[in-house]
Protein backbone atom coordinates (compact mmCIF):
# COMPACT_ATOMS: atom_id res chain seq x y z
CA UNK A 1 0.00 0.00 0.00
CA UNK A 2 2.56 2.77 0.65
CA UNK A 3 4.17 1.89 -2.68
CA UNK A 4 1.07 2.57 -4.22
CA UNK A 5 0.31 5.80 -2.24
CA UNK A 6 4.53 6.88 -3.43
CA UNK A 7 3.71 6.03 -6.53
CA UNK A 8 1.01 7.94 -6.81
CA UNK A 9 2.54 10.96 -5.32
CA UNK A 10 5.22 10.69 -8.30
CA UNK A 11 2.19 10.56 -11.06
CA UNK A 12 0.38 13.87 -9.58
CA UNK A 13 3.21 15.47 -8.94
CA UNK A 14 3.82 15.52 -13.25
CA UNK A 15 0.58 17.65 -13.40
CA UNK A 16 0.40 21.43 -13.61
CA UNK A 17 -1.97 24.13 -13.09
CA UNK A 18 -2.82 22.49 -9.33
CA UNK A 19 -2.86 24.68 -6.70
CA UNK A 20 0.27 24.75 -3.75
CA UNK A 21 -0.99 22.98 -0.68
CA UNK A 22 1.21 24.01 2.28
CA UNK A 23 0.13 22.43 5.60
CA UNK A 24 1.21 21.54 9.03
CA UNK A 25 -0.06 18.19 10.65
CA UNK A 26 -1.03 18.11 14.39
CA UNK A 27 -0.42 14.64 15.71
CA UNK A 28 -2.88 13.01 18.78
CA UNK A 29 -2.08 9.88 19.49
CA UNK A 30 -1.17 7.30 22.47
CA UNK A 31 2.72 7.29 23.64
CA UNK A 32 3.29 4.37 22.10
CA UNK A 33 2.03 5.42 18.73
CA UNK A 34 2.85 9.22 18.61
CA UNK A 35 6.68 8.93 17.30
CA UNK A 36 6.17 5.93 14.77
CA UNK A 37 3.26 7.98 13.00
CA UNK A 38 5.48 11.36 13.33
CA UNK A 39 8.19 9.15 11.72
CA UNK A 40 6.97 6.66 9.04
CA UNK A 41 3.09 8.59 7.95
CA UNK A 42 3.25 9.66 4.53
CA UNK A 43 1.10 13.00 5.25
CA UNK A 44 4.11 13.83 7.82
CA UNK A 45 6.91 13.07 5.77
CA UNK A 46 5.63 15.59 2.50
CA UNK A 47 4.66 18.18 4.90
CA UNK A 48 7.61 20.41 3.79
CA UNK A 49 7.17 19.74 0.44
CA UNK A 50 6.65 22.80 -1.65
CA UNK A 51 5.58 21.06 -4.98
CA UNK A 52 2.60 19.15 -3.81
CA UNK A 53 -0.29 19.85 -5.27
CA UNK A 54 -4.45 19.81 -3.51
CA UNK A 55 -4.80 16.66 -5.31
CA UNK A 56 -1.53 14.70 -3.85
CA UNK A 57 -2.76 16.38 -0.72
CA UNK A 58 -6.11 14.97 -0.95
CA UNK A 59 -4.35 11.33 -1.74
CA UNK A 60 -2.20 11.77 1.38
CA UNK A 61 -5.70 12.33 3.54
CA UNK A 62 -7.92 9.48 2.01
CA UNK A 63 -5.25 7.02 2.57
CA UNK A 64 -3.92 7.80 6.24
CA UNK A 65 -6.02 5.84 7.56
CA UNK A 66 -4.93 2.39 6.22
CA UNK A 67 -1.23 3.68 6.66
CA UNK A 68 -2.20 4.21 10.43
CA UNK A 69 -3.92 0.73 10.87
CA UNK A 70 -0.33 -0.81 9.36
CA UNK A 71 1.50 1.55 11.74
CA UNK A 72 -0.35 0.94 14.62
CA UNK A 73 -0.45 -3.78 14.45
CA UNK A 74 3.21 -3.60 14.35
CA UNK A 75 2.82 -1.98 17.87
CA UNK A 76 -0.58 -4.57 19.08
CA UNK A 77 -3.17 -2.29 18.19
CA UNK A 78 -5.16 -3.68 15.12
CA UNK A 79 -8.68 -1.87 15.65
CA UNK A 80 -7.08 2.04 15.50
CA UNK A 81 -9.50 4.85 14.30
CA UNK A 82 -8.59 8.22 12.56
CA UNK A 83 -10.32 11.47 12.93
CA UNK A 84 -8.87 14.03 10.79
CA UNK A 85 -9.48 17.76 10.66
CA UNK A 86 -8.04 19.99 7.98
CA UNK A 87 -8.78 23.66 8.53
CA UNK A 88 -7.52 26.98 6.45
CA UNK A 89 -5.26 29.47 8.15
CA UNK A 90 -3.74 32.59 6.74
CA UNK A 91 -0.73 31.51 4.89
CA UNK A 92 2.84 32.74 4.45
CA UNK A 93 2.18 34.56 1.11
CA UNK A 94 -1.31 36.19 0.84
CA UNK A 95 -0.02 38.61 -2.07
CA UNK A 96 -0.97 35.05 -3.82
CA UNK A 97 -3.89 34.32 -2.09
CA UNK A 98 -2.59 31.22 -0.97
CA UNK A 99 -3.47 29.49 2.42
CA UNK A 100 -1.46 27.65 4.32
CA UNK A 101 -3.78 24.43 6.25
CA UNK A 102 -3.85 22.59 9.80
CA UNK A 103 -4.35 19.40 9.24
CA UNK A 104 -5.19 17.71 12.61
CA UNK A 105 -5.45 13.74 13.19
CA UNK A 106 -6.77 12.29 16.26
CA UNK A 107 -5.82 8.39 16.70
CA UNK A 108 -7.77 6.34 19.45
CA UNK A 109 -6.13 3.17 19.35
CA UNK A 110 -8.07 0.72 20.76
CA UNK A 111 -7.38 -2.15 22.92
CA UNK A 112 -4.42 -3.30 22.87
CA UNK A 113 -3.15 -7.12 22.14
CA UNK A 114 -1.94 -8.95 24.45
CA UNK A 115 -0.31 -12.40 24.32
CA UNK A 116 -2.49 -15.38 25.15
CA UNK A 117 -0.30 -18.28 24.02
CA UNK A 118 3.11 -19.24 23.17
CA UNK A 119 4.61 -22.84 21.89
CA UNK A 120 7.85 -23.13 20.89
CA UNK A 121 8.73 -26.79 19.69
CA UNK A 122 12.35 -27.97 17.99
CA UNK A 123 13.57 -30.60 15.10
CA UNK A 124 16.81 -31.68 14.86
CA UNK A 125 19.48 -33.30 16.80
CA UNK A 126 18.74 -30.58 19.96
CA UNK A 127 15.16 -32.13 20.21
CA UNK A 128 16.55 -35.36 20.56
CA UNK A 129 19.53 -35.48 22.47
CA UNK A 130 19.39 -31.99 24.09
CA UNK A 131 15.96 -30.75 25.33
CA UNK A 132 17.29 -28.61 27.96
CA UNK A 133 18.68 -26.19 25.38
CA UNK A 134 14.97 -26.13 24.23
CA UNK A 135 13.86 -25.61 28.00
CA UNK A 136 16.06 -22.57 28.09
CA UNK A 137 14.92 -21.08 25.50
CA UNK A 138 11.20 -21.43 26.67
CA UNK A 139 12.75 -20.63 30.10
CA UNK A 140 14.05 -17.13 29.12
CA UNK A 141 11.74 -16.33 26.19
CA UNK A 142 11.71 -12.40 26.26
CA UNK A 143 7.68 -11.85 24.98
CA UNK A 144 5.65 -13.60 27.91
CA UNK A 145 2.26 -14.52 28.05
CA UNK A 146 0.48 -11.11 29.06
CA UNK A 147 2.64 -9.10 27.41
CA UNK A 148 1.75 -6.35 24.58
CA UNK A 149 1.85 -7.90 21.36
CA UNK A 150 4.27 -5.76 18.85
CA UNK A 151 5.53 -6.80 15.84
CA UNK A 152 9.33 -5.78 16.78
CA UNK A 153 9.35 -7.64 19.95
CA UNK A 154 8.14 -10.80 17.86
CA UNK A 155 11.01 -10.36 15.80
CA UNK A 156 13.93 -10.25 18.43
CA UNK A 157 12.55 -12.78 20.90
CA UNK A 158 12.43 -15.41 17.90
CA UNK A 159 15.54 -14.41 16.44
CA UNK A 160 16.98 -14.29 20.61
CA UNK A 161 16.07 -18.04 20.88
CA UNK A 162 17.83 -18.98 17.46
CA UNK A 163 20.78 -17.52 18.61
CA UNK A 164 21.01 -19.24 21.78
CA UNK A 165 21.17 -22.38 19.96
CA UNK A 166 23.55 -20.91 17.05
CA UNK A 167 26.03 -20.21 19.51
CA UNK A 168 27.05 -23.23 20.84
CA UNK A 169 26.63 -27.11 19.15
CA UNK A 170 23.94 -25.71 16.15
CA UNK A 171 25.66 -23.24 13.84
CA UNK A 172 23.49 -24.46 11.37
CA UNK A 173 20.08 -24.08 13.81
CA UNK A 174 17.14 -21.95 11.37
CA UNK A 175 14.01 -21.15 12.12
CA UNK A 176 11.80 -23.59 10.25
CA UNK A 177 8.39 -22.13 11.38
CA UNK A 178 6.89 -19.48 13.17
CA UNK A 179 3.11 -17.85 13.11
CA UNK A 180 1.33 -15.13 14.92
CA UNK A 181 -2.23 -15.60 15.08
CA UNK A 182 -4.19 -12.26 16.17
CA UNK A 183 -7.67 -12.24 16.70
CA UNK A 184 -8.42 -8.46 17.06
CA UNK A 185 -11.66 -9.10 18.25
CA UNK A 186 -10.62 -10.56 21.62
CA UNK A 187 -7.39 -8.74 21.37
CA UNK A 188 -5.44 -11.46 21.96
CA UNK A 189 -2.17 -13.01 20.10
CA UNK A 190 -1.26 -16.81 19.79
CA UNK A 191 2.55 -17.56 19.43
CA UNK A 192 4.40 -20.62 17.90
CA UNK A 193 8.09 -20.81 16.74
CA UNK A 194 9.62 -24.37 15.31
CA UNK A 195 13.31 -24.23 15.61
CA UNK A 196 15.28 -26.73 13.57
CA UNK A 197 18.91 -26.87 15.35
CA UNK A 198 20.41 -29.24 12.78
CA UNK A 199 23.37 -31.74 13.28
CA UNK A 200 25.57 -30.97 16.63
CA UNK A 201 29.07 -29.15 14.95
CA UNK A 202 32.83 -29.78 16.10
CA UNK A 203 35.61 -28.13 15.47
CA UNK A 204 38.57 -29.16 13.02
CA UNK A 205 41.49 -27.83 12.24
CA UNK A 206 42.56 -23.85 11.63
CA UNK A 207 42.54 -22.59 8.25
CA UNK A 208 44.83 -19.43 8.12
CA UNK A 209 45.06 -16.77 5.56
CA UNK A 210 46.08 -13.32 5.35
CA UNK A 211 49.57 -13.38 6.67
CA UNK A 212 52.33 -12.21 4.83
CA UNK A 213 54.68 -10.73 6.84
CA UNK A 214 54.61 -13.42 10.37
CA UNK A 215 54.74 -16.88 10.38
CA UNK A 216 50.98 -18.64 10.73
CA UNK A 217 52.50 -20.92 13.99
CA UNK A 218 52.05 -17.70 15.62
CA UNK A 219 48.32 -18.00 15.05
CA UNK A 220 48.92 -21.46 15.96
CA UNK A 221 50.80 -21.33 19.37
CA UNK A 222 48.05 -19.06 21.13
CA UNK A 223 45.22 -21.48 20.13
CA UNK A 224 43.29 -22.08 22.46
CA UNK A 225 40.72 -24.54 20.46
CA UNK A 226 41.28 -28.25 20.50
CA UNK A 227 40.49 -30.04 17.74
CA UNK A 228 37.21 -31.98 17.92
CA UNK A 229 35.35 -30.17 20.83
CA UNK A 230 31.95 -28.77 20.59
CA UNK A 231 31.20 -25.57 18.41
CA UNK A 232 30.77 -22.39 20.67
CA UNK A 233 31.06 -19.07 19.41
CA UNK A 234 32.49 -17.67 22.90
CA UNK A 235 35.46 -20.38 22.51
CA UNK A 236 35.79 -18.39 18.45
CA UNK A 237 35.96 -15.39 19.97
CA UNK A 238 38.75 -16.61 22.91
CA UNK A 239 40.62 -17.28 20.01
CA UNK A 240 40.16 -14.19 18.10
CA UNK A 241 41.22 -11.98 21.18
CA UNK A 242 44.33 -14.20 21.65
CA UNK A 243 45.27 -13.41 18.31
CA UNK A 244 44.53 -9.85 18.71
CA UNK A 245 46.86 -9.80 22.28
CA UNK A 246 49.61 -10.27 20.34
CA UNK A 247 51.32 -7.17 18.48
CA UNK A 248 51.56 -8.93 14.87
CA UNK A 249 47.51 -8.74 13.77
CA UNK A 250 45.38 -5.63 14.07
CA UNK A 251 42.12 -7.63 13.01
CA UNK A 252 41.59 -11.24 12.96
CA UNK A 253 37.91 -12.70 11.80
CA UNK A 254 36.75 -15.92 12.61
CA UNK A 255 34.54 -18.70 11.62
CA UNK A 256 33.26 -21.78 10.46
CA UNK A 257 31.04 -23.28 7.36
CA UNK A 258 27.74 -23.68 8.95
CA UNK A 259 26.88 -26.26 6.34
CA UNK A 260 24.76 -28.84 7.89
CA UNK A 261 26.61 -31.43 5.29
CA UNK A 262 30.24 -30.68 6.92
CA UNK A 263 29.09 -30.19 10.68
CA UNK A 264 31.59 -33.16 12.00
CA UNK A 265 35.15 -31.51 12.37
CA UNK A 266 34.27 -27.99 10.41
CA UNK A 267 37.41 -26.42 10.07
CA UNK A 268 37.83 -23.41 11.84
CA UNK A 269 38.67 -20.44 9.23
CA UNK A 270 41.02 -17.26 10.25
CA UNK A 271 41.45 -14.17 8.66
CA UNK A 272 44.09 -11.89 9.63
CA UNK A 273 45.26 -8.39 8.78
CA UNK A 274 48.73 -7.86 10.04
CA UNK A 275 50.44 -4.76 11.32
CA UNK A 276 52.95 -3.10 9.33
CA UNK A 277 56.17 -4.43 10.17
CA UNK A 278 57.53 -1.15 12.39
CA UNK A 279 54.88 1.44 14.14
CA UNK A 280 55.71 5.08 15.29
CA UNK A 281 53.27 6.05 17.69
CA UNK A 282 52.86 9.51 19.83
CA UNK A 283 50.23 11.01 22.31
CA UNK A 284 49.77 13.82 24.29
CA UNK A 285 47.56 13.67 27.78
CA UNK A 286 46.98 14.77 31.07
CA UNK A 287 46.66 12.43 34.85
CA UNK A 288 45.51 13.80 37.76
CA UNK A 289 47.85 11.56 39.22
CA UNK A 290 51.16 12.36 37.68
CA UNK A 291 49.82 15.88 35.34
CA UNK A 292 50.54 16.42 31.80
CA UNK A 293 52.42 13.90 29.29
CA UNK A 294 54.01 12.90 26.01
CA UNK A 295 55.08 10.13 24.77
CA UNK A 296 56.62 8.26 22.25
CA UNK A 297 57.15 4.79 20.70
CA UNK A 298 58.52 3.06 18.36
CA UNK A 299 58.00 -0.69 17.75
CA UNK A 300 59.81 -2.80 15.04
CA UNK A 301 57.45 -6.61 15.08
CA UNK A 302 60.00 -8.85 13.04
CA UNK A 303 63.49 -8.70 13.85
CA UNK A 304 66.09 -10.46 12.45
CA UNK A 305 63.40 -11.99 10.36
CA UNK A 306 61.69 -13.95 13.17
CA UNK A 307 58.82 -12.45 14.38
CA UNK A 308 61.28 -11.08 17.01
CA UNK A 309 59.09 -7.91 18.79
CA UNK A 310 61.29 -4.86 19.63
CA UNK A 311 59.30 -2.30 21.71
CA UNK A 312 60.90 1.09 22.82
CA UNK A 313 58.74 4.16 24.70
CA UNK A 314 59.52 6.93 25.86
CA UNK A 315 57.08 8.98 28.17
CA UNK A 316 57.74 12.51 29.69
CA UNK A 317 55.38 13.61 32.67
CA UNK A 318 55.03 16.39 35.16
CA UNK A 319 56.17 14.48 37.58
CA UNK A 320 57.18 11.28 36.01
CA UNK A 321 59.51 10.46 33.53
CA UNK A 322 59.88 6.65 31.90
CA UNK A 323 61.79 5.08 29.61
CA UNK A 324 61.53 1.34 28.15
CA UNK A 325 63.09 -1.22 25.85
CA UNK A 326 61.90 -4.83 25.55
CA UNK A 327 62.62 -7.27 22.90
CA UNK A 328 59.75 -10.49 22.78
CA UNK A 329 60.47 -13.79 21.10
CA UNK A 330 57.13 -14.62 19.31
CA UNK A 331 54.80 -17.57 21.18
CA UNK A 332 56.06 -20.36 22.16
CA UNK A 333 54.59 -23.65 22.04
CA UNK A 334 52.90 -23.71 25.00
CA UNK A 335 51.80 -20.10 24.46
CA UNK A 336 54.75 -18.04 26.69
CA UNK A 337 56.63 -15.37 25.38
CA UNK A 338 60.34 -15.18 26.50
CA UNK A 339 61.28 -11.66 26.75
CA UNK A 340 64.24 -9.00 28.17
CA UNK A 341 63.65 -5.87 28.83
CA UNK A 342 65.39 -2.88 30.55
CA UNK A 343 63.46 0.29 32.47
CA UNK A 344 63.93 3.73 33.63
CA UNK A 345 61.98 5.87 36.24
CA UNK A 346 61.84 8.92 37.67
CA UNK A 347 59.00 10.29 40.42
CA UNK A 348 59.19 13.02 42.29
CA UNK A 349 55.93 12.92 44.47
CA UNK A 350 55.46 14.34 47.85
CA UNK A 351 59.11 15.39 48.45
CA UNK A 352 60.49 12.40 47.51
CA UNK A 353 63.19 12.09 44.42
CA UNK A 354 63.59 8.35 43.20
CA UNK A 355 64.91 6.90 40.09
CA UNK A 356 64.88 3.82 39.25
CA UNK A 357 66.84 1.05 36.71
CA UNK A 358 65.43 -2.42 35.92
CA UNK A 359 66.75 -5.16 33.77
CA UNK A 360 65.50 -8.64 33.56
CA UNK A 361 63.94 -11.83 31.73
CA UNK A 362 60.29 -12.85 31.59
CA UNK A 363 58.58 -15.73 30.52
CA UNK A 364 54.62 -14.99 30.86
CA UNK A 365 51.61 -16.11 29.10
CA UNK A 366 48.87 -14.90 28.48
CA UNK A 367 45.22 -16.99 28.55
CA UNK A 368 41.69 -16.05 28.19
CA UNK A 369 41.05 -16.35 31.55
CA UNK A 370 44.23 -16.54 33.30
CA UNK A 371 47.77 -14.40 32.88
CA UNK A 372 51.08 -15.81 34.47
CA UNK A 373 54.79 -14.67 34.46
CA UNK A 374 57.65 -15.90 35.96
CA UNK A 375 60.48 -13.28 36.12
CA UNK A 376 64.17 -12.38 37.35
CA UNK A 377 64.74 -8.44 37.81
CA UNK A 378 67.44 -6.62 38.64
CA UNK A 379 66.07 -3.15 40.67
CA UNK A 380 68.36 -0.37 41.42
CA UNK A 381 67.35 2.60 42.99
CA UNK A 382 68.41 5.62 44.54
CA UNK A 383 66.11 7.94 46.68
CA UNK A 384 66.93 11.72 47.78
CA UNK A 385 64.71 14.09 49.38
CA UNK A 386 63.88 16.61 46.73
CA UNK A 387 65.63 19.86 48.93
CA UNK A 388 68.39 17.44 49.41
CA UNK A 389 67.72 17.16 52.90
CA UNK A 390 68.57 14.52 55.27
CA UNK A 391 66.16 11.66 55.60
CA UNK A 392 64.58 11.70 59.53
CA UNK A 393 65.85 8.31 61.37
CA UNK A 394 62.28 7.12 61.73
CA UNK A 395 62.65 6.26 57.62
CA UNK A 396 62.30 2.18 56.83
CA UNK A 397 64.87 3.41 53.95
CA UNK A 398 68.11 5.17 54.02
CA UNK A 399 69.29 7.52 51.81
CA UNK A 400 71.25 6.47 48.52
CA UNK A 401 71.52 3.88 46.19
CA UNK A 402 69.87 0.35 46.85
CA UNK A 403 70.17 -2.85 44.71
CA UNK A 404 68.15 -6.39 44.90
CA UNK A 405 68.00 -9.31 42.25
CA UNK A 406 64.51 -10.67 42.81
CA UNK A 407 62.75 -13.98 41.15
CA UNK A 408 59.08 -13.22 40.85
CA UNK A 409 55.93 -14.77 39.87
CA UNK A 410 52.84 -12.64 39.23
CA UNK A 411 49.26 -14.54 38.52
CA UNK A 412 45.93 -12.98 37.37
CA UNK A 413 42.58 -14.65 37.29
CA UNK A 414 39.78 -13.22 35.16
CA UNK A 415 36.48 -14.53 36.12
CA UNK A 416 34.05 -11.63 34.77
CA UNK A 417 31.10 -11.65 32.36
CA UNK A 418 32.67 -9.05 30.07
CA UNK A 419 36.75 -7.60 29.57
CA UNK A 420 35.60 -3.91 28.98
CA UNK A 421 32.43 -3.67 30.70
CA UNK A 422 32.26 -6.27 33.71
CA UNK A 423 28.56 -6.36 35.31
CA UNK A 424 29.38 -9.57 37.42
CA UNK A 425 32.52 -11.19 38.31
CA UNK A 426 35.87 -10.60 40.46
CA UNK A 427 39.24 -10.35 39.41
CA UNK A 428 42.29 -11.61 41.31
CA UNK A 429 46.13 -10.34 41.19
CA UNK A 430 49.11 -12.10 43.14
CA UNK A 431 52.48 -11.26 43.01
CA UNK A 432 55.61 -12.57 45.16
CA UNK A 433 59.06 -12.64 44.61
CA UNK A 434 62.16 -12.67 47.03
CA UNK A 435 65.42 -11.39 47.21
CA UNK A 436 69.14 -12.80 49.17
CA UNK A 437 71.92 -10.79 50.67
CA UNK A 438 74.85 -11.05 48.70
CA UNK A 439 73.78 -12.10 45.46
CA UNK A 440 73.32 -8.42 43.83
CA UNK A 441 71.27 -7.43 46.75
CA UNK A 442 71.77 -5.42 49.70
CA UNK A 443 69.21 -7.08 52.10
CA UNK A 444 67.32 -10.01 52.28
CA UNK A 445 63.71 -9.44 51.75
CA UNK A 446 60.30 -11.24 51.03
CA UNK A 447 57.52 -9.22 49.30
CA UNK A 448 53.72 -10.57 48.20
CA UNK A 449 51.01 -7.77 46.63
CA UNK A 450 47.14 -9.04 46.23
CA UNK A 451 44.55 -7.36 44.64
CA UNK A 452 40.83 -8.35 44.61
CA UNK A 453 37.62 -6.84 42.61
CA UNK A 454 34.62 -7.96 43.30
CA UNK A 455 31.58 -6.69 40.45
CA UNK A 456 27.81 -7.21 41.62
CA UNK A 457 24.77 -6.20 39.38
CA UNK A 458 22.05 -4.32 40.64
CA UNK A 459 19.04 -4.29 38.87
CA UNK A 460 18.76 -3.57 35.07
CA UNK A 461 22.09 -1.41 35.21
CA UNK A 462 23.52 -0.47 37.98
CA UNK A 463 26.88 -1.85 39.38
CA UNK A 464 28.60 -2.64 42.79
CA UNK A 465 32.24 -2.35 42.83
CA UNK A 466 34.17 -3.88 45.50
CA UNK A 467 38.11 -4.11 45.77
CA UNK A 468 41.23 -4.41 48.29
CA UNK A 469 44.79 -4.29 48.03
CA UNK A 470 47.29 -5.68 50.51
CA UNK A 471 50.91 -5.46 50.13
CA UNK A 472 53.71 -6.01 52.48
CA UNK A 473 57.66 -7.03 52.09
CA UNK A 474 58.91 -9.09 55.24
CA UNK A 475 62.54 -8.75 56.94
CA UNK A 476 64.12 -9.65 59.31
CA UNK A 477 64.83 -6.23 60.58
CA UNK A 478 64.37 -2.92 59.43
CA UNK A 479 63.70 -2.43 55.09
CA UNK A 480 66.34 0.41 55.42
CA UNK A 481 68.01 -1.39 52.15
CA UNK A 482 65.06 -2.62 50.07
CA UNK A 483 64.91 -0.88 46.87
CA UNK A 484 62.15 2.07 47.46
CA UNK A 485 60.24 0.91 44.32
CA UNK A 486 59.14 -2.18 45.63
CA UNK A 487 57.47 -0.15 48.88
CA UNK A 488 53.98 1.02 49.27
CA UNK A 489 52.60 4.22 48.94
CA UNK A 490 49.16 4.60 48.78
CA UNK A 491 47.01 7.52 47.46
CA UNK A 492 45.28 8.82 43.85
CA UNK A 493 42.74 7.58 41.14
CA UNK A 494 43.07 3.46 41.84
CA UNK A 495 43.97 3.42 45.60
CA UNK A 496 42.60 6.07 48.28
CA UNK A 497 40.91 9.04 46.20
CA UNK A 498 40.95 12.15 48.19
CA UNK A 499 44.45 12.49 48.29
CA UNK A 500 46.97 12.84 45.65
CA UNK A 501 48.97 10.19 44.00
CA UNK A 502 51.31 8.62 46.43
CA UNK A 503 50.46 10.76 49.59
CA UNK A 504 49.82 8.59 52.26
CA UNK A 505 52.75 6.53 53.84
CA UNK A 506 55.08 7.48 56.34
CA UNK A 507 54.67 11.36 56.72
CA UNK A 508 58.02 13.60 58.16
CA UNK A 509 58.08 17.30 57.59
CA UNK A 510 55.70 17.17 54.67
CA UNK A 511 57.34 14.57 53.12
CA UNK A 512 55.78 10.93 52.31
CA UNK A 513 58.33 7.88 52.08
CA UNK A 514 57.68 4.57 50.81
CA UNK A 515 56.41 2.07 53.74
CA UNK A 516 56.21 -2.46 54.10
CA UNK A 517 52.86 -2.41 54.31
CA UNK A 518 49.62 -1.52 52.26
CA UNK A 519 46.11 -2.17 52.58
CA UNK A 520 43.31 -0.42 50.61
CA UNK A 521 39.92 -0.92 49.99
CA UNK A 522 36.50 1.01 48.23
CA UNK A 523 33.33 0.90 47.55
CA UNK A 524 31.36 1.85 44.81
CA UNK A 525 28.44 2.16 43.53
CA UNK A 526 27.11 2.91 40.14
CA UNK A 527 23.88 4.17 38.30
CA UNK A 528 23.81 3.89 34.67
CA UNK A 529 20.66 6.36 33.35
CA UNK A 530 21.51 5.46 29.74
CA UNK A 531 24.10 2.53 27.86
CA UNK A 532 26.12 5.05 27.69
CA UNK A 533 26.18 7.82 30.52
CA UNK A 534 25.52 6.76 34.12
CA UNK A 535 26.79 8.44 37.69
CA UNK A 536 28.68 6.53 40.80
CA UNK A 537 28.90 7.44 44.73
CA UNK A 538 31.94 5.95 46.04
CA UNK A 539 34.08 5.43 49.31
CA UNK A 540 37.18 4.69 49.55
CA UNK A 541 39.70 3.84 52.91
CA UNK A 542 43.77 2.51 53.03
CA UNK A 543 47.14 3.22 54.90
CA UNK A 544 50.70 2.58 54.07
CA UNK A 545 52.36 1.86 57.33
CA UNK A 546 55.75 1.15 58.09
CA UNK A 547 54.28 -1.05 61.42
CA UNK A 548 50.58 -1.48 62.19
CA UNK A 549 50.99 0.04 65.82
CA UNK A 550 51.53 3.28 63.59
CA UNK A 551 48.72 2.98 61.50
CA UNK A 552 46.58 5.72 60.11
CA UNK A 553 43.58 4.89 57.81
CA UNK A 554 43.07 7.63 55.44
CA UNK A 555 39.16 7.67 54.12
CA UNK A 556 37.73 9.56 51.21
CA UNK A 557 34.32 9.91 49.98
CA UNK A 558 32.99 11.60 46.70
CA UNK A 559 30.64 11.19 43.45
CA UNK A 560 31.24 11.60 40.19
CA UNK A 561 30.11 10.96 35.74
CA UNK A 562 30.68 7.77 34.16
CA UNK A 563 31.61 7.19 30.63
CA UNK A 564 31.38 4.14 28.33
CA UNK A 565 33.92 4.71 25.68
CA UNK A 566 35.19 2.30 23.13
CA UNK A 567 37.95 1.00 24.80
CA UNK A 568 36.54 1.58 28.90
CA UNK A 569 34.73 3.23 31.39
CA UNK A 570 35.83 7.02 31.45
CA UNK A 571 35.61 8.43 35.29
CA UNK A 572 35.47 11.94 36.02
CA UNK A 573 35.48 12.04 40.18
CA UNK A 574 35.24 14.79 42.54
CA UNK A 575 36.27 13.16 45.87
CA UNK A 576 36.84 14.27 49.30
CA UNK A 577 39.92 13.64 51.54
CA UNK A 578 38.55 13.48 55.17
CA UNK A 579 42.00 13.44 57.02
CA UNK A 580 43.15 16.26 55.09
CA UNK A 581 39.84 17.72 55.07
CA UNK A 582 40.63 18.63 50.72
CA UNK A 583 39.01 18.25 47.12
CA UNK A 584 40.47 16.81 45.00
CA UNK A 585 39.57 16.07 41.04
CA UNK A 586 40.36 12.62 39.61
CA UNK A 587 40.47 11.68 36.09
CA UNK A 588 40.76 7.47 35.18
CA UNK A 589 40.00 5.09 32.83
CA UNK A 590 38.56 2.23 34.19
CA UNK A 591 39.69 -1.09 32.37
CA UNK A 592 38.78 -3.95 34.56
CA UNK A 593 42.25 -5.97 34.07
Amino acid sequence: MKWTCRLAIALLSCATGSAYAAYKVEITAPAPLQKLLEKHLDLVRYQNREDLSEEQLKFLLDTVNDQVVQLASTEGYFSPTTTINVEQIPGSKPDDQKYDKRVQLHVNAGPRTKISTVDIGATGTAAENDPQRIDAIRKDWSLPVGAPFRQEDWDNAKNQGLEKLQQHKYAAARIARSQASIDPDDQQADLSVQYDSGPRFTLGPLQITGTRRYPESIIRNVNPLNVGEEYDVNRLLSLQRQIQNTPYFSNAIIGIDNDPENADMAPVKVQVTEFPTQRIRTGIGYATDTGAQVEGRYSHYNVFNKAYAFDSQLRLEQKRQYGLLNLAMPPDGKNFVNSVNTSMERTRLEGVDLRSLRAGIKRARNGELYDTAYTLTYYRDELQQENGATLPANTVITQGKHQALVPGFSWVRRNVDDPIFPRHGNLLTLETGFAVKGVITDQTFGRLYARFKQYVPVAKRDLIILRTDLGGVFTKGAASEVPASLLFRAGGNDSVRGYSYDSIGNEQNGTVYPTKYLVTGSAEYQRWFTEKWGAAVFYDVGTAADSWENKTFYSGVGAGARWRSPVGSLNLDLAYGVQKKQFRPHISLGIAF
